[in-house]
C-alpha cells in the first residue's frame, strides 16, 4: 500500500480541491465529493497532491494507500465520472427504466422494480437479438458500484448456462453438466 500512497496526484483543469480540519472536498464539472481523513497529511501544491504519513507502522502505510486511492478516484470522478454496465443474460429477461426508476423482469413470477439514487444516471439499451444492458453513470465510483452490485443480486449468474445478470466484459467459471 506504501508505493501506491508515494505517487502523487495531478490536478486536473476544472477541478478544485480543498483540505480544511481532516475533510478533503473535490469539485468539478461533473459534481462535488466530501471525504473525512486521519493521521496523514495531505499537501496541495502547484497542481499536485502528495500525502506524507507520520510513522513507518503498518497501520499508517495502510491508510497512506487507502487515502491516495479514495483521492484518486474522487478527482476522475468530478472530471470524467465512472461508468458500470450490466448484461442480462437469459430468455425473457428486460430491464426499462422511467426516470430514476429501473423496472427488470428476470424470470420471476413479477417484476423488479428499484429506485435508483438520483446522483447515478441511468440508461437501459435493448436492441434485437442482444442482451439487454443496463448502463450506470456517476461521479462517485463507490456509489455506482454499490448500486451495480445491488442490481446483480437480484439474479447472480449461474455457472452452468451463464444465466443472471453480469458485468459487461466479465469472465464466469463455467462447469460442465451431468453428460460430461
Amino acid at each position: 500500500m506504501s508505493r501506491i500512497g508515494k505517487s502523487p496526484i495531478t490536478i486536473p483543469d476544472g477541478v478544485t480541491v480543498n483540505v480544511k480540519d481532516n475533510m478533503i472536498t473535490v469539485k468539478g464539472k461533473l459534481g462535488e465529493l466530501k471525504q473525512e481523513f486521519s493521521e496523514i497529511t495531505i499537501k496541495v501544491e502547484d497542481g499536485t497532491i502528495t500525502l506524507e504519513r507520520p510513522s513507518e507502522s503498518k497501520n499508517h502505510k495502510a491508510k497512506h494507500g487507502l487515502y491516495r486511492s479514495l483521492m484518486f478516484n474522487m478527482i476522475e470522478g468530478v472530471s470524467k465520472g465512472w461508468t458500470k454496465e450490466l448484461e442480462l443474460v437469459g430468455v425473457g429477461y428486460r430491464a426499462s427504466n422511467q426516470g430514476q426508476v429501473l423496472d427488470l423482469a428476470l424470470g420471476y413470477s413479477h417484476t423488479i422494480v428499484m429506485s435508483i439514487a438520483p446522483e447515478v444516471k441511468i440508461e437501459t439499451i435493448s436492441e434485437k437479438g442482444k442482451n439487454p444492458i443496463v448502463k450506470l453513470t456517476s461521479f462517485d465510483k463507490q456509489l455506482v458500484g454499490q448500486v451495480a452490485a445491488k442490481i446483480r443480486s437480484m439474479r447472480k449468474p449461474e455457472p452452468y448456462k451463464g444465466k443472471g445478470i453480469k458485468f459487461v466484459g466479465e469472465v464466469l467459471r463455467r462447469k460442465a453438466g451431468k453428460t460430461a
